[in-house]
């Protein structure tokens, strides 16, 4: 892997790290922004879980870009992996799913997380839900042993999304699927926004555009790909502001440059 693709990684498990460390501070409820310059706890891509079977507070770190679990067709018995768990909220969520006939396995390649995850999960002594550290790109599953894959604004931060999508579909049974919910672009960010390293680290300018990343989808051999929902997100002044000029945010916003949220179902057949 080349050193841009190695230094972005190193940077996103650095700053996932730091949001573990520092849960249930004011660093707790960090968005997937980004943790400096005062953008902390501004959830702008987030949606809520308060309502949803399964949900625990402590594992909601406010990270997420969607809920992927609300078109992922999960059922009783089920065997589901979370790539990119974090403190293990889309896990718990797809707990209350499978039941206890059902198993739950989260992923992720920050050490801090999985540790935080499993206290969570401790606490809730549930023994059909396991952590594992790894990464995207290499999941240490056997091939053709889930039925469910769900990730939830975690794939655009992987610098190799072919290998990714790759390692979903050698993951999934014949006649699984994948829910995902992520950060996709449509036309050129400015390049001072795209090139940031803060927001490498925090969901926007890691994203590809929305054509790029549906065709990496059939490339990998999914079928019946499908965008279930889609969000605009409004990124406000007070972030733009952070590494635009005043003319840059005012011109971005004329623009039909965009910057969504999707949530994408496909088959493996």
């Amino acid at each position: 892997m080349n050193n841009q693709n190695e230094n972005i990684k190193e940077m996103v498990k650095e700053k996932y790290g730091e949001i573990a460390k520092n849960s249930g501070s004011c660093c707790g409820s960090a968005s997937c922004c980004g943790t400096e310059n005062k953008i902390v706890g501004y959830t702008v891509m987030k949606d809520e879980y308060d309502d949803l079977d399964g949900y625990v507070k402590d594992a909601d770190l406010g990270l997420g870009c969607g809920l992927p679990t609300e078109f992922a067709g999960i059922k009783k018995g089920n065997i589901v992996v979370d790539l990119g768990s974090g403190a293990g909220n889309d896990v718990f969520v797809a707990h209350a799913l499978v039941g206890n006939e059902g198993k739950v396995i989260g992923i992720d390649m920050t050490k801090e997380m999985i540790d935080m995850a499993n206290r969570n999960k401790k606490k809730l002594g549930f023994e059909n839900v396991e952590f594992y550290l790894g990464e995207i790109e290499a999941i240490p599953l056997e091939s053709s042993f889930v039925d469910v894959v769900v990730s939830n604004c975690v794939l655009n931060l992987v610098p190799g999304k072919r290998k990714a999508f790759g390692e979903i579909f050698r993951i999934l049974k014949p006649g699984g699927h994948f829910c995902v919910s992520d950060i996709v672009i449509k036309g050129e960010l400015p390049a001072n926004l795209k090139k940031s390293a803060e927001m490498y680290a925090g969901c926007v300018a890691g994203a590809v555009q929305y054509d790029e990343y549906l065709k990496i989808i059939s490339d990998s051999g999914f079928e019946n790909v499908e965008v279930k929902k889609t969000k605009v997100i409004d990124l406000p002044d007070e972030i733009l502001t952070n590494y635009l000029s005043d003319e840059e945010v005012a011109s971005f916003r004329k623009s039909q440059i965009g910057i969504f949220s999707i949530t994408v179902t496909a088959d493996k057949k």
